[in-house]
């Protein structure tokens, strides 16, 4: 037994193979499913594709005691939940027109058909309820080699979907090894401008899971070279990324896909404006990048991490998250390595630090004849730039000292 037949032995999987099977239809498990379990890689979902009409398919999951959900039934697409475990089930379909971002399709009958209309030769495969694995473009061999691979006549493939230009250079990113397949890359370099064709909201999407993927340094600093970073993004600095990536390794941490994005392609402020102009950004990401930015400028050129009381300064003023932002892209652009004890000792204390809270409030200001307004704020501004000036001193007597010093004693 292969590693994809073992898919089978998920009971929930059974159950819903004996549910579409009164349809009198064929299903089969199809696409990443059973391309990851021949890799060895546990399958994120396991889709099914099906002769059987969407109308067929509910009424054999009611028929059967499972919910169906129509989610993309205008696509073919039925959402069947079995044992809490949600499985799309969608009616094998031919493109009738494309143009490069959309395609009108309508349902069909044929998995081998249904196959070759997909983008790689790897996420053709499909898997019977019997066992069987069915190859019809040479998926297995381009596992075997870890060969990413368009089905048949890659410019075909690509003027089709735009987006696959990104996807070639994801999938070779996380699970292709090796040097890309000549007439893929070719292909994708010639189409790269019709990248800017595609909605932002698509790209962001795709380049968010390449910048997580095994290869994702190596593979973008191929698409720099290539020019598809130019397209997409604007600039890239794949050197730092890479660096930034060998010292997520060396502290054990998981790829982080914002951080990542920092690192390859933002320096200041401005270019997180333009990242989240071109990808149409979150606003958490977006914040994220920019507050990044403005905490790593004052670090930028810098060979060894700043002292404990600049380190505390960027805990107060910018945040636990800025902060460790910040002081990986500085690690990133040094001449540090991704182990370093000065740098990592950093990241430590930045963990282990709690942000130091300002002690002094507005009312106690008031309370010693402040004026309120803009009197108020400047003594506020004054006395926290003492306050970091002195440590972030917590003793009660020293603050009010600081008080004293800067805003002269209580009037009453």
């Amino acid at each position: 037994m292969n590693a994809a037949q073992r898919l089978l032995d998920d009971p929930r999987l059974a159950t819903l193979f004996a549910a579409l099977a009164k349809t009198g239809a064929e299903t089969r498990v199809v696409g990443g499913a059973v391309r990851d379990a021949l890799l060895g890689l546990p399958p994120h979902e396991i889709d099914l594709a099906t002769t059987a009409l969407p109308d067929a398919v509910l009424t054999a999951a009611r028929d059967a005691g499972l919910k169906g959900v129509p989610t993309g039934i205008e696509h073919g697409t039925v959402t069947i939940v079995v044992a809490g475990a949600p499985f799309e089930v969608t009616t094998l379909r031919e493109d009738v027109e494309t143009d490069g971002r959309f395609a009108k399709v309508r349902f069909g009958g044929d998995f081998e058909q249904d196959a070759k209309r997909r983008d790689f030769t790897i996420n053709a495969l499909s898997l019977s309820a019997d066992g069987e694995i069915h190859d019809y473009a040479g998926g297995l061999a381009d596992i075997a080699a870890r060969r990413i691979r368009f089905i048949g006549d890659a410019a075909t493939r690509i003027r089709e979907d735009y987006l696959r230009v990104l996807r070639f250079f994801r999938f070779n990113a996380s699970h292709g090894e090796g040097p890309f397949d000549r007439e893929g890359l070719h292909e994708s370099i010639v189409a790269r401008e019709n990248l800017s064709r595609l909605s932002r909201e698509r790209i962001r999407a795709e380049l968010m899971k390449l910048l997580l993927a095994r290869r994702a340094p190596e593979i973008l600093r191929a698409m720099s070279h290539a020019g598809v970073i130019e397209v997409i993004l604007g600039i890239g600095y794949p050197t730092r990324l890479q660096r930034l990536a060998d010292r997520e390794a060396a502290m054990g941490r998981p790829a982080d896909a914002v951080l990542r994005l920092a690192a390859f392609s933002v320096l200041t402020v401005e270019d997180a404006e333009r990242l989240r102009d071109r990808l149409r950004l979150s606003n958490d990401e977006f914040a994220r990048l920019a507050a990044a930015a403005r905490t790593l400028a004052p670090l930028h050129g810098r060979d060894a991490p700043p002292p404990a009381s600049h380190l505390r300064e960027m805990l107060f003023l910018c945040g636990a998250r800025a902060a460790a932002d910040a002081l990986a892209l500085a690690q990133a652009e040094s001449a540090a390595s991704a182990d370093d004890a000065e740098w990592l000792a950093a990241a430590r204390y930045l963990e282990e630090t709690p942000t130091p809270a300002f002690p002094i409030k507005g009312a106690d200001l008031l309370a010693r004849g402040v004026a309120p307004g803009k009197a108020l704020g400047d003594a506020l501004r004054r006395l926290q730039a003492e306050w970091i000036r002195a440590g972030f001193p917590r003793d009660p007597a020293v603050v009010m000292q600081l008080m004293e010093k800067t805003v002269g004693p209580d009037r009453d």
